[in-house]
This record gives C-alpha cells, structure tokens and sequence, in this order.
C-alpha cells in the first residue's frame, strides 16, 4: 500500500491547499487545474459505503489507478462506475492474489495492473459516450 499510495498524501494536501484558494479566484492556469482534478478523482477514490471495506489488494489497484492518472481522463461522476469496472473485471482476482502472496508490487504486477486499468478506463470511456 505505502509504495503505491507513497505520493498520494502529498497530492490530496496539495489539492486541498489549491481548492481553497481556487475559490477567490476563477482564473487558474492548466497545471492548476490539473492538480484540483486529480484531487477531486483521489478523493472519490477513496470514498467507501459504509460497512462494506474494500479488500487491501482491491484497494492497491483502485490507488495506483488515481494515483498514476488512469482517472484523468474521466468525469469525477464516473469514478464510481470506474470501481465498479475494476472490481468486476476478471483479471482483478489475478492481480489481488499476486499482490497478497508477493507483499509488494513487482514490474510483473504492475504491468498487469496498468493492462486491466487501460481495459477498465476503455470500456468507461466508451459507456460514457
């Protein structure tokens, strides 16, 4: 979880300081604006029903998505959808079960997870439009 949420805590700072100064001002330049949509995805992210705890593995995958931009592209009410396309794809439990017998995520690992987030954020993108 710490390697693929290590930048998380710094960004969700960052959004919250830049969110509120965003309010007295509408004029913001492209790399602002980014930062407050990204902080925005992160937040939805992390957002969970009450008594239904995601599994830590499921997590990992849902973070290093928000964390590496696989959200970017998409609305901020589509992030709940995103989830939802991530925990029903059938290469989640592949992925979950190497994260929980390796204990971190390897090159291997990771290059599964950007395969199933790319078909995920595919398929999102294409229900959206």
């Amino acid at each position: 979880m710490k390697q693929v949420a290590g930048t998380m805590k710094l960004e969700l700072a960052q959004y919250r300081e830049v969110a509120a100064f965003a309010q007295f001002g509408s004029d913001l330049d492209e790399a602002t604006q980014a930062l407050l949509n990204r902080g925005a995805r992160l937040t939805e992210v992390l957002k969970q029903a009450q008594y239904s705890p995601l599994a830590m593995e499921a997590m990992v995958v849902l973070l290093f998505g928000a964390t590496r931009g696989y959200l970017d592209g998409l609305p901020v009410n589509k992030v709940g959808a995103f989830e939802a396309a991530v925990h029903g794809h059938a290469g989640l439990d592949a992925v979950r079960a190497t994260i929980k017998a390796e204990g971190v995520v390897s090159d291997a690992t990771e290059a599964k997870m950007r395969g199933l987030l790319d078909e995920v954020v595919a398929s999102v993108k294409a229900a959206a439009a």
